[in-house]
């Protein structure tokens, strides 16, 4: 059976966001599941070292896509499990999407893939530095009306890219979603703009931001 990876972010406005919360402390929840504490130094070393190298081959039999080296599936787990996937913080991420706008709203970015995971994707094309600009903890995040604009600057700094390296991003998103996935009709120039999008849009309208990294 397939799995489906998506990588959803929503502006929220503060007050619906509080409740929430306040619900979730009421409940026994964690709060606020969005600043891993996990001690990631000693594999974002590693990534580092590794950041500028592909980690994915040309497949010899489907032309225009990619074949996933070790280090691939390295970073791939390494991803994976800088997420929280408990209960508490699943039914958090359910109730803080219920507050995203309707789908087809400026407010709203949706990226899924076959097998891969979105944000896993662009992490790999941006490289450890760029990524840590994003907010939150690798994909999920959760910030009021005013965390937006110091955390839109430094995504700015991240996503808003052009010429040589907005074409080496695009391409190793596609190797990822690719090598990884099977997801080869993706739309890599998305997962750039996207994000930037929803949180030009909460700066614009005081409202504040929710990402969040799934499977489904």
């Amino acid at each position: 059976m397939s799995v489906i990876g998506v990588w959803v972010i929503g502006s929220v406005s503060d007050e619906g966001v509080a409740e929430v919360l306040r619900a979730a402390v009421e409940s026994s929840r964690a709060p606020r599941p969005l600043a891993g504490n996990r001690d990631v130094s000693g594999a974002l070393a590693w990534w580092r070292d590794r950041a500028d190298a592909s980690m994915f081959s040309t497949s010899a039999t489907r032309p225009g896509d990619w074949v996933a080296e070790d280090d691939a599936y390295r970073l791939n787990d390494f991803l994976d499990g800088c997420r929280d996937d408990s209960g508490q913080v699943e039914a958090l991420r359910d109730a803080v999407m219920e507050l995203f706008p309707p789908e087809g709203d400026e407010g709203l970015f949706a990226a899924t893939a076959r097998k891969a995971s979105p944000f896993s994707a662009l992490a790999y094309a941006l490289g450890p530095d760029a990524t840590l600009q994003l907010p939150g903890w690798f994909g999920d995040f959760l910030l009021d009306s005013g965390e937006v604009g110091p955390r839109l600057r430094e995504a700015e700094e991240a996503l808003a890219l052009t010429g040589s390296r907005r074409r080496d991003v695009v391409e190793r998103i596609h190797a990822w979603m690719t090598g990884l996935g099977d997801d080869p009709g993706h739309d890599a120039e998305e997962l750039l703009d996207g994000p930037l999008r929803v949180l030009r849009h909460a700066a614009r309208t005081g409202q504040g931001v929710a990402g969040h990294v799934r499977w489904y």
